[in-house]
Formats: C-alpha cells, structure tokens, sequence
C-alpha cells in the first residue's frame, strides 16, 4: 500500500511539474512573440513609412473613385474599357513612372437573365445566378428532375445512368478560414462540376454558392468545360440551396425548372495598366506588386479585387513620396481579365519573358482589405533570410513570419515557369468570402483603417526588397496550388 501511495505521489508530482514547465513555455512564447511586435524597425525610414502608410487615405480614395466612377468591370465590358482609362489616368495623378498600358484580348461573356423555380414537391422560386462562361438554356428554359450530390467526388463516382436526363445539383458546404483553405478546397464544385456533369449527360448543373454567408444572393465565378458539353450552370444563394437540399432530403421526387440567357460574344481589347517607382542605382530589377482590375458585374468590385488595386497604388505613391528612391523599380501591374481566364497574367509573362529573370520578387493582393497577418515566401534562402528580417519591420502591424512557402495569387501563377521569387502578404479572409463574387461586392464591406494596415504592409515589404541587394532567386517550385 505504502509503495502504491508513493508511486501516485510521483505521478501526481510528474504531472505537476509538467504543468509548470507547459505554462512556462507558452508564457515565453506569448512573451517573445509580443517582443517581437513591440521590436522597432531597423532602419528609422522604414518605420516613418510604415506610419505614413497608417495615415493616408489614398487607397480609401482610389477604391471610393474606382467603384463610383467606373463600377462593375467584367472583362470585355464597357466598364472593363473605362477600368482601363480610369487606372493610366490614377497613376499618372499619383506621380508614377512610365505609365502604359499594354494590349490585352479577353473574352467577353455576359450574364443576361437568370431564373429558377422548384416546380415540385413543394413549389418555390429560389434566388440563382450563371457561372460565369456558362452557356444559357433554350428559350423556354429547361424543366427536369434534379438528382443531388454531396460533394464533386461522389458526382464523378455516380454512373452515368443515375445522372443523363437530368439536372445535378452539388450540396458541397465552404468552410470559414482565416486564409484560403476553405475556398481552395470548395471552389472544385463550380470550376469542374458543370464540366463532370455534362460528360455523364445532366441538363444542366446546379450548386450551392462557394460562400461562407446565409446572406440572400448567389455567388458566382468561372466555370470550366474543357472538351466536355456544355450544359447551363448556375448557383443558389446558400439559403435556397438550403430548401433545395431538405425538399431532396424528404426523398420525393424533385423537379426544377431553370432559364439562363447567358451568352459568349465576340473577343474584345482590353489591358494590362503598368507603372512604376523607378529605381535609383539598380532600375532594370523588378520589385513585381500586381492585383487585378476586372471585376464581376454584380457588384462594383470593391473587395475583388478593387481593393487590391488601390493597396498596390496607395503603396507606390506612398514610395515615390520618399526622400529618395529604393535602388530596384517597383512595378505596380494592374491585370486584365483574371476573373475569366488570366488572360493579362498570361500575356504579361509572355511580353515580358526576357525580362523575368530580373524579377526580383513578385506579390499580389488580392483578397480585400481583410488585415495582414502573415509574411512568408517562396524564394532562395538568401532570399528567405531576408524577408524573416523584414517581418521584424512588420511585427508592429500584428503581422508574424510563416513558415509554408508562399504559392503567390492566381495572376502570378505564370511566372512560376520562370522561377520567379513571391512573397504571400497573407490577409483574414474570415469574411471576405460572405461577399465575393456577389451583387454585394461594394464599397461599404471595405474598413479604411484595415485597408491602410495592408497598405501598410505592401509599402515596407516592397521598399525593404527594392533597397536591398539581395538575390532573391531562382525560387525553388512551388507548392501545390489549392
């Protein structure tokens, strides 16, 4: 009994201690962590930029004229052209350097008239909107039975015969994260869904809206068909894909009735919009900050990626504002047509490929104004080294070093060919998918102080690399992208 007592006080003691010692270590932790954001920037510069970028509202003010004076901007639109004049014009006001633009071809779909209706068993009109480059119905819609999917797997799984003749609807629920995740893991239904439902011969395919919200309206974005036939596509807002999925779940047969007139036209011009912060000593090496100027034509764009468009600006003016200039050229690339199909990436990294092994570093925002809260990088270990060091300058703004390699935005996506160093300035999307791709895509979802914080972030990691000397790459390959 006595050894027994004292074999539970040594476990009892064991524990205690492990305790403590557990305590100890998150205290440290807590502690060099608040360290390290109450560290001061190295160079005093660096840090008066930094709070210059907390005071200015030049982003708030370009986002405010970009979606009041140009609004929904899908490619190929005439909103898309006035984009274009809008941005030479804004970055020649701002003081940028060779302000261009270069000549891009989209292709210009367009949305027309979208309706739905569950016809039985229980009737009930439901809120939807085409994906976009879907092809629309036949002038009198299409009337079928709808057979219902869990997930895109379990539609690639089904045989043929449970899906041809009729409507396939895909229930896959997003998940809320604070990065991409839950959008990357999501977004299969409506980037392969329609595609995987007309090669096993549906009507047409319905899905729930890749969104993380219970708001009242449909969420687009791109559908692809690849080689396969094309059928009409379209999404429910989240609460009618909620009553679509009970009336399937009470097991009576459902049927739908859905009319789309949406329609591809003729290819237009378009372009990318370049300026510059020239450098001083090293001009012909480029410090890359991109974002895209198209948008859907639901919304003004605000959050996607307007917002985007005005931090990369705000940023460079804010650089070109400074007593002297970084050693390497700050190039602000504002894209054309990422939303339908990355034309502007594809065609800058083709007009520019003799020019990409100079590219020093690339970074694009394009998540709305949600705070920074992450650095990390995909670049050689030089590279690497350097940027732990400029997310010291950035620990005042709650922005910590992360260690997974950065796999950069979808615009930059093809300079990976040419191993171009990136940098992910990582933002909270906690709600920036509650609104993306919607008609409530607009200017009042944006908090200016939150938008200046990113600005904020973008103007120190761009002014530390372009004052560097740092070989930055040739980036190793890249992560999977999601």
């Amino acid at each position: 009994m006595k050894k027994h007592r004292r074999t539970v006080s040594r476990i009892r003691w064991a524990l205690f201690v492990g305790l403590v010692a557990a305590a100890l270590v998150t205290s440290v932790a807590v502690e060099a962590r608040a360290a390290r954001h109450a560290q001061p920037a190295t160079d005093p510069a660096v840090a008066a930029l930094r709070d210059q970028a907390l005071q200015s509202d030049a982003a708030w003010k370009l986002l405010a004229s970009l979606t009041t004076e140009v609004g929904p901007r899908s490619a190929g639109s005439a909103g898309d052209k006035r984009a274009v004049e809008w941005a030479l014009a804004a970055m020649k006001g701002l003081g940028l350097d060779d302000v261009r633009s270069e000549p891009v071809v989209v292709p210009h779909w367009v949305r027309g008239e979208n309706s739905g209706e569950i016809l039985a068993p229980f009737p009930q009109k439901v809120l939807l909107t085409a994906l976009g480059g879907s092809v629309g119905t036949s002038e009198e819609g299409i009337t079928a039975e709808v057979v219902g999917f869990p997930t895109l797997e379990a539609l690639q799984a089904a045989p043929d015969d449970q899906v041809r003749g009729r409507i396939v609807y895909l229930d896959r629920r997003m998940e809320r994260t604070k990065d991409e995740r839950g959008y990357g893991e999501g977004v299969g239904i409506r980037r392969d869904g329609p595609a995987t439902g007309g090669k096993k011969g549906a009507l047409a395919v319905l899905i729930r809206s890749v969104a993380t919200g219970n708001h009242r309206f449909p969420h687009t974005g791109t559908t692809f068909y690849g080689e396969a036939p094309k059928v009409p596509a379209a999404a429910l807002a989240v609460p009618d894909a909620d009553v679509l999925a009970a009336q399937l779940a009470s097991g009576k047969p459902v049927r739908f009735h859905l009319k789309l007139t949406s329609r591809v036209l003729a290819d237009e011009p378009s372009a990318n919009v370049i300026g510059e912060v020239r450098g001083a000593t090293h001009s012909d090496e480029i410090v890359l900050l991109g974002a895209h100027l198209d948008s859907w034509d639901l919304g003004t764009g605000a959050i996607d990626d307007g917002a985007g468009c005005a931090i990369v600006m705000a940023a460079a003016k804010l650089i070109a504002a400074q007593p002297r200039r970084p050693a390497r050229t700050i190039r602000i690339v504002l894209y054309a047509n990422e939303e339908a199909g990355l034309s502007g990436a594809r065609a800058y990294a083709k007009e520019h490929a003799d020019e990409l092994p100079k590219h020093v570093l690339a970074l694009e925002a394009d998540l709305g104004a949600g705070k920074v809260w992450g650095l990390r990088a995909l670049a050689a270990p030089a590279g690497r080294t350097f940027l732990q060091e400029v997310a010291r300058d950035l620990a005042p703004l709650g922005i910590d070093w992360l260690e997974p390699a950065a796999f950069g935005g979808a615009d930059l996506s093809p300079l990976e060919p040419a191993h171009v160093p990136l940098a992910d300035l990582a933002q909270d999307a906690s709600e920036y998918f509650d609104y993306h791709h919607t008609a409530d895509d607009t200017l009042d979802k944006v908090d200016p102080k939150s938008l200046a914080q990113v600005v904020a972030a973008y103007a120190v990691t761009a002014w530390r690399v372009a004052d560097s000397t740092v070989a930055f790459g040739p980036a190793p390959p890249p992560p999977p992208r999601r």
